[in-house]
């Protein structure tokens, strides 16, 4: 029921099963998509290769804790 002074508006297209899995996995090729564009730009804040030492330093402490 509408009230006075609104237009009818039509209903929405239903969408299909299919349809709305295509669109959630366009949405999720687009989020990729600008993650990589943004890691090519290289606006990191902590370098890769601290990054890299933080890891190997972690490993040798497990690995030290595991065997040593």
């Amino acid at each position: 029921m509408t009230t006075p002074g609104q237009p009818d508006l039509p209903e929405p297209p239903e969408t299909s099963e299919r349809e709305v899995r295509l669109n959630r996995f366009d949405r999720r090729r687009e989020k990729i998509r600008r993650e990589i564009q943004r890691d090519r730009e290289g606006d990191h804040k902590v370098p890769t290769w601290v990054l890299a030492l933080i890891l190997v330093l972690f490993v040798a402490g497990w690995a030290y804790l595991i065997w040593g």
